[in-house]
């Protein structure tokens, strides 16, 4: 079947490769008997994809069911699965089939596998392999032939090493595993799920379809949609029932946005030199600690390449500068500088203009310098310790730089 026509059939919005891909995979092993194991985030429709299976599979005349392993109790999802006989605990009042039993020919969709108890996994290993279960509390052996399609959004590999998840049932139900991506690696189709999530809420609502401004747009799309798919609709149904603008701006876009993710968020669309122009107060920091952090670096090197330019000179028997200084190469009593080339005696005179750079760059930094302790310390009102843990330089070299600069606490 034509991956549109299934796109259409089952309401999947979307062109990105790796959505395709995963559609072409699941068309693909439908045909066949295959255990598949799905995998994906919360929120991406996995359950989708083991209907598209079940639908385009010969069983598709058969039951189909999905059982949610993780909102079952331990203490019942043998009986839910492989069905009791009355009497084997307490309120079994009376037989009961499970889902094995009761769909047989058909398919179970068995999600958040991760979340299933060590023993109940050896059960299903047993039908999976065999065919064959067991009713709690009975020693009759019973057949089934049920295809198995489980989900998860746990990384199962690393459950088998912690010896949470049984590595000959990973083996097994990962026959053909299909990855559905998640949101934000597929961000073309963002604008088109929100259009669509968007005109079928103002169709329920009775109002007009919200529409996304530019800026709106780009703010959306580079959002990290933890919720994946789910979350994308949510926020379209607050925005379309709770706004009163039916053209939404980033600003107003922001408001409905958790903020557990704005910063990263932000941080990716001012990356790219557009976006909306207002940035919360975590973002300025943010920044503001980064060029703390590479402008005491810088220094460091420098000084650093001074100290070496001193101690080469000094073995050469000339006469270095102060390494503290402002000229990077030693030079002369009479005022002229090294070549780069020490072993080469000839004299390269500094002219005024290069100096007359040198200074102001100085001072430049000596400025930038100041300015970034003095914004240290009110930031974290004088409290030194923090402030120099915040510079990358100790507590004594800031007492000091203090000092030098006659900065106010």
């Amino acid at each position: 079947m034509d991956i549109q026509n299934i796109k259409n059939r089952f309401g999947i919005i979307g062109n990105s490769p790796a959505l395709n891909y995963a559609l072409n995979t699941a068309v693909q092993v439908a045909n066949t008997d295959l255990s598949v194991l799905i995998v994906g985030e919360s929120g991406v429709g996995k359950e989708v994809f083991s209907m598209i299976i079940h639908a385009l599979s010969p069983r598709k005349h058969n039951p189909f069911i999905a059982v949610n392993c993780g909102a079952i109790p331990e203490g019942t999802i043998d009986s839910e699965l492989f069905g009791h006989e009355k009497g084997s605990f307490t309120g079994a009042v009376d037989s009961r089939k499970g889902y094995f039993e009761t769909v047989n020919g058909g398919t179970i969709f068995l999600d958040e596998i991760g979340e299933m108890p060590l023993g109940t996994q050896a059960r299903l290993l047993r039908v999976l392999e065999t065919g064959e279960f067991i009713r709690v509390g009975s020693s009759k052996v019973q057949k089934t032939d049920v295809r198995v399609i489980a989900a998860t959004n746990r990384d199962l590999l690393e459950y088998t090493q912690a010896r949470d998840f049984r590595q000959d049932l990973y083996y097994r139900l990962s026959t053909v595993p299909i990855r559905v991506p998640a949101l934000r690696d597929r961000k073309e189709d963002i604008p088109l799920l929100f259009r669509k999530f968007a005109a079928d809420f103002a169709e329920r609502y009775k109002t007009l379809s919200v529409q996304l401004d530019k800026q709106a747009e780009l703010l959306l799309v580079n959002y990290y949609w933890q919720g994946n798919v789910r979350e994308l609709k949510n926020i379209a149904e607050q925005i379309s029932v709770l706004s009163t603008d039916k053209l939404v701006t980033a600003e107003i876009l922001q408001r409905f946005l958790p903020q557990r993710n704005m910063s990263k968020s932000l941080a990716l669309i001012n990356s790219g030199n557009q976006g909306v122009t207002s940035t919360s107060s975590s973002d300025v920091n943010t920044e503001r600690d980064i060029l703390y952090k590479l402008f005491f670096d810088l220094k460091k090197d420098m000084n650093d390449l001074k100290q070496m330019i001193f101690d080469v000179a000094h073995h050469q028997g000339y006469t270095p500068a102060d390494p503290t200084s402002n000229n990077l190469a030693p030079v002369y009593n009479d005022g002229q500088i090294m070549n780069n080339n020490f072993n080469n005696n000839t004299p390269i005179l500094l002219e005024s203009n290069d100096h007359h750079e040198d200074v102001e760059e100085t001072l430049l930094l000596a400025d930038r310098e100041k300015e970034f302790i003095t914004k240290a310390l009110k930031k974290h009102k004088s409290r030194r310790r923090d402030a120099a843990t915040e510079l990358g330089i100790s507590e004594r070299t800031l007492y000091r730089k203090i000092k030098e600069y006659g900065i106010e606490e």
